[in-house]
């Protein structure tokens, strides 16, 4: 008999694990708590507005690409991918804004007329990168981290120095360049990995090689579209879906989850996987006796920045920004150390701000601006509406400041988002937006595992497991527990196998 899978979550990682346990037979259903698939990447929509309410970055293409490929698909079946040219700007001050150019050879000459030599040290530097590109995305992230023996093979032992493990992107970085503006842009990819350069692995270079050799693209609609898309592929496979369907409770009988509580109906399970927080699930979800880790462990986590976000629709056409901004014209260093080192509200917060309506008109009313703007902040906080309107005030003096007009009495829609949001659409442990910390000792097997030990039956997925945090590993992540779930358990192919 085919096994029926329930996955809690239609996050990228469950609706990656929903297609692949499809593609091997399991009878699939998804429940998710929320009205639409998508999680974190749910859009929502104001009279011509269209807002991506989380991802906006779309790195790593081949990824996505590979993922598609899985089930004989491409990414053009489903939405039109462009790269944008150029990637995004960085604001260092007034007057002081550097752009970077989708093309090798025009980034190598930005480079150069910053810091003299610094072409040939950025070829290095992305050639080191595109190593642990090519052993972290294609190789360490699709392995369960269950057991150090599945990381004892040859290529890895050997290349255990080159992956540069042990050594920080800090000093990492500092090897090759010494201009401020330079170094700040190569560490920026780790500020949302959930530490400072200092002590995250080196490993991560790898994210700048995603970022400056790979390219930024943008999917025309928006990034809910790989949503759209993930959620049709998994119809298309016969993976069934219930929104507005919160799980209550998860009910074990002799070591084994059989149903879940949802509505306060019962719903029969053989397999359970929980794409959802899996802090949520395992501690409010699951009966003490049926938990893996304890209050003290996740209280001892290290979590990835929650995020102060502002979705902004504007009644005129603002200048001076590109599609991708960064806005760092304050101290990065004091930053960080507010969010990781002494965490709390920012005192001179360094911001993202996103117009997408800059390169894809169907996502604002015409003559209008979409915009999504972003502050990475510690996780735990306590947020309310007074906090959340005195950054914005801030945010909006220093947007104005560089585009030089006035964008506050234009702004004819606002809605912010933080960490009691988070908490409520989505049970983010402590209001986090990014998941678990990439630090070397939250890395593999050291993360919380993807299969209980408690229950035979219950596997987890998505950013507090393996690999971690970010679109391109959620969706990893989904096939990795794929993998692992076939494996484990022999099924019957179906009808609907492609």
């Amino acid at each position: 008999m085919t096994k029926r899978v329930l996955i809690v979550g239609s996050g990228f990682a469950g609706l990656s694990a929903a297609c692949g346990l499809a593609q091997k037979g399991f009878d699939v259903t998804v429940l998710e708590k929320n009205e639409q698939a998508g999680g974190r990447a749910r859009k929502f929509q104001h009279e011509g507005f269209v807002f991506d309410m989380g991802p906006s970055w779309y790195w790593m293409p081949d990824v996505f690409e590979s993922f598609f490929n899985r089930f004989d698909k491409s990414v053009k079946d489903y939405y039109d991918l462009v790269r944008l040219d150029p990637s995004y700007q960085v604001v260092f001050g007034a007057n002081d804004t550097l752009e970077l150019p989708a093309s090798m050879k025009q980034l190598e000459q930005v480079f150069e007329a910053i810091e003299p030599g610094s072409a040939l040290k950025l070829r290095e530097f992305l050639e080191e990168a595109r190593y642990k590109y090519e052993v972290g995305i294609n190789d360490l992230v699709y392995r369960p981290g269950l057991s150090l023996r599945e990381f004892a093979d040859a290529r890895l032992l050997s290349g255990i120095f080159k992956l540069d493990v042990f050594k920080s992107m800090h000093s990492h970085v500092r090897r090759y360049f010494k201009h401020p503006k330079l170094i700040e842009l190569m560490e920026f990819p780790v500020l949302f990995l959930g530490e400072t350069a200092k002590n995250t692995p080196a490993l991560y270079s790898l994210m700048n090689y995603a970022d400056l050799a790979l390219g930024t693209w943008y999917p025309k609609g928006g990034m809910h579209q790989i949503v759209v898309a993930m959620e049709k592929l998994a119809r298309e496979l016969g993976v069934k879906f219930q929104f507005n369907a919160p799980v209550e409770k998860i009910n074990v009988e002799n070591g084994q989850a059989v149903s879940v509580t949802v509505n306060g109906k019962i719903l029969p399970a053989d397999l359970i996987v929980a794409g959802a927080d899996y802090h949520h699930v395992e501690q409010k979800l699951l009966a003490k006796e049926h938990r893996r880790y304890s209050d003290e462990y996740w209280k001892s986590r290290k979590m990835a920045p929650s995020s102060l976000i502002f979705y902004l629709g504007i009644s005129k056409r603002i200048p001076n920004l590109l599609h991708h901004n960064l806005f760092f014209d304050e101290s990065f260093v004091q930053h960080a150390h507010e969010i990781y080192e002494n965490p709390q509200w920012p005192s001179k917060p360094l911001f993202y701000a996103s117009a997408p309506s800059k390169t894809d008109p169907t996502v604002a009313p015409a003559g209008c601006e979409n915009l999504f703007l972003l502050i990475p902040v510690a996780p735990g906080l306590e947020d309310s509406e007074a906090l959340r309107e005195k950054y914005y005030h801030q945010l909006m003096e220093r947007l104005e400041k560089h585009t030089g007009v006035s964008i506050r009495d234009a702004v004819v829609f606002k809605r912010s988002y933080a960490h009691t949001d988070f908490i409520s659409d989505y049970n983010a442990f402590r209001g986090n937006a990014y998941g678990l910390a990439n630090t070397l000792k939250q890395t593999a097997i050291l993360k919380p595992s993807m299969k209980s030990k408690k229950i035979s039956n219950l596997y987890f997925t998505g950013q507090l497991t393996v690999p971690g945090p970010g679109v391109p590993p959620a969706l990893i992540s989904g096939l990795v527990v794929t993998d692992l779930i076939t494996r484990e358990n022999s099924v019957k192919a179906h009808e609907t196998t492609v």
